[in-house]
């Protein structure tokens, strides 16, 4: 149901947006589970209808996914997120690794010639908290760990409409790095990122791109 339709409820509406804010905010991160019902049926006060209704309006949008058996989870945190999600699942990975590598070269040039000392302390911590991920043999904690660090480059780039469609894109780019990894971690896959952040470092817009460039086309056979 459309999150226009008159057929609605202005309680379901205001039940939807209390929800809505918890997602963008990041309280509930993508591919959590969020509450059960009963839970936020105590916690918003309202019946459990109001509730239901609330919460398939947004799966309809694409914010959450409700599995049957396992309750239901975020998948992205905003509508055209969830629309891009649904509409690029099934693409060719080759053409999801095109468009990566032309985002984020494009983002890693701009880092270079934009990024301040804050930038750089951000991109020291996530770099080495993908590092520590991959010792640890995870390869949930990597994927996520290397999906901060991309995102860290493009924030780095101070361009609020490369970083917005980026993240629109984010959940479509982790869910193929993850089939990429798979569940195992294997030493040949190791991509070293560190490359990247020095020639963001460095002002090195040229080889920033490069670095970027090259990761993005190779995450199908490699770990990001």
């Amino acid at each position: 149901m459309p999150l226009t339709s008159p057929r609605r409820s202005a309680l379901a509406d205001q039940v939807i947006s209390e929800l809505r804010a918890q997602i963008t905010s990041g309280e509930w991160p993508v591919g959590t589970r969020i509450p059960t019902e009963p839970e936020l049926v105590e916690q918003l006060g309202v019946a459990r209808n109001t509730v239901r209704e609330a919460v398939r309006a947004l799966a309809h949008n694409g914010l959450l996914d409700i599995r049957q058996g396992s309750g239901t989870y975020v998948i992205a945190t905003s509508e055209l997120a969830g629309v891009m999600h649904r509409r690029f699942a099934g693409t060719d990975p080759q053409h999801v690794a095109e468009a990566r590598s032309v985002l984020e070269a494009a983002a890693a040039r701009l880092a270079a010639g934009r990024r301040t000392a804050r930038d750089l302390a951000h991109l020291d911590r996530v770099l080495a908290r993908r590092e520590r991920a991959w010792e640890s043999g995870s390869a949930q904690a990597f994927v996520d760990a290397d999906a901060a660090l991309h995102l860290a480059v493009v924030a780095a780039a101070h361009n609020d409409v490369l970083a917005e469609m980026y993240a629109d894109l984010g959940q479509v780019l982790r869910d193929f790095l993850r089939a990429d990894v798979g569940e195992v971690l294997s030493p040949e896959g190791y991509v070293d990122h560190s490359r990247l952040v020095e020639a963001i470092r460095d002002r090195d817009g040229e080889r920033a791109a490069a670095e970027a460039g090259a990761h993005a086309l190779g995450c199908r056979f490699s770990g990001g």
